[in-house]
């Protein structure tokens, strides 16, 4: 990546963030420096969970799963790495004539911006899904790889609303509960049942999700300037993203059916970690969907806690157990998933570090004291 082209000075402009005035810089860092001690306090209340949730399973039988492992793991990586594929395909079809990208640059850029959403907790919120687009500036302008990575995210949205309501239903009617997990998916399903026909109204619709809040807010006085600037270019994403509907319609069912691909590979990344892991009962294709169902509800709650440390462990654990399983091999499974994110984090970060990116420069993106397009110069 080092002899890509690179962006004219003109182009370079349009990323993620730009540079503000010095008061701006400073309100931004204080923000910043708040966020991070926020999330150092939630690295250290998962870190305080894990032990406590790996303590109560049973260090001796989780080490014990995760040894019978072994070499399997490189089969884990290589079912994880479909994922990625399906994702990234995704994408691709996602882009609209004459713009189109690569599948090796949209993959990189995957994979780089899920290791800065890793290494960069809650401070990285607003900056690593819109990072992948910048990450292909020199490929195709960034308003096009924008409209459509959020065209992606609204199609793999639909599919885990599908896929959690479809794990949700399997588990209530083929085990028996107890009351607080009962509950917890009598909630998870009333969520499910509201998500999907208020995604269809606000397509049908052609609702102004993005500008419409905006506006909203600008009307009431708040950042008026900033928002002057920004809701011009979020009607040109709203208007992007409803003709990529009106006009690819026939496109619709393959990116959908692309991201139930990303799922079904999670199912069966459960299966076979449990056929190595487990040794108290076989594990079935209907348990591994029910629990890669919940493990996408743990992923969307507990984005904000650094690998959802601790969290991961408590829920999967307690679920398997449900299931027929023990304790033990649910922490182990869930610190198996922690250490396939945990490679393709440093699949990430190697990527960025040959595109120039440092730990440093990627803070004063989030800053706003730089774009992203320019701290990769």
């Amino acid at each position: 990546m080092d002899n890509e082209p690179r962006l004219p000075a003109a182009t370079r402009g349009q990323t993620i963030a730009k540079p503000g005035s010095s008061g701006t810089s400073k309100a931004n860092q204080a923000r910043n420096r708040k966020l991070a001690r926020f999330g150092i306090l939630f690295a250290l209340l998962g870190l305080l969970l894990f032990a406590y949730f790996v303590r109560k399973a049973g260090v001796s039988q989780i080490v014990a799963g995760i040894q019978r492992l072994g070499f399997g793991f490189l089969l884990i990586l290589a079912i994880s790495a479909v994922r990625q594929i399906a994702r990234s395909l995704a994408w691709l079809r996602c882009f609209e004539a004459p713009y189109s990208l690569r599948f090796r640059d949209a993959f990189a850029a995957r994979v780089m911006g899920d290791a800065l959403g890793n290494i960069v907790p809650l401070a990285s919120v607003a900056v690593a899904e819109p990072s992948k687009a910048a990450f292909v500036t020199d490929r195709v302008p960034l308003m096009a790889s924008l409209s459509a990575l959020t065209l992606e995210n609204i199609f793999y949205s639909l599919s885990v609303t599908i896929f959690i309501f479809s794990g949700t239903v399997a588990l209530l009617l083929a085990f028996p509960l107890k009351p607080a997990l009962r509950y917890a998916s009598y909630g998870t399903l009333a969520v499910t049942i509201l998500i999907v026909p208020l995604g269809y109204l606000i397509i049908r619709k052609q609702w102004k999700f993005i500008s419409g809040p905006m506006s909203a807010l600008q009307a009431r006085g708040f950042g008026r300037a900033w928002l002057g600037k920004t809701i011009p270019r979020a009607q040109t994403l709203e208007d992007r993203i409803y003709g990529f509907y009106e006009r690819n319609s026939n496109r619709l069912l393959t990116i959908l059916a692309l991201e139930m691909c990303f799922h079904l590979a999670g199912v069966l990344e459960i299966y076979t970690t449990l056929w190595f892991i487990s040794d108290v009962v076989a594990p079935t294709l209907l348990t591994a969907f029910i629990l890669e169902s919940v493990n996408r509800v743990i992923n969307i709650v507990f984005k904000f806690i650094p690998f959802r440390l601790g969290i991961d462990e408590a829920g999967t654990g307690m679920l398997a157990k449900a299931l027929g399983f023990t304790q033990a091999i649910g922490a182990a499974l869930a610190i198996v998933r922690k250490s396939r994110d945990l490679f393709w984090t440093a699949i990430g970060v190697a990527l960025m570090v040959r595109r120039g990116l440092s730990l440093k420069s990627l803070a004063k993106v989030n800053e706003g004291e730089t774009t992203l397009a320019e701290a990769a110069q």
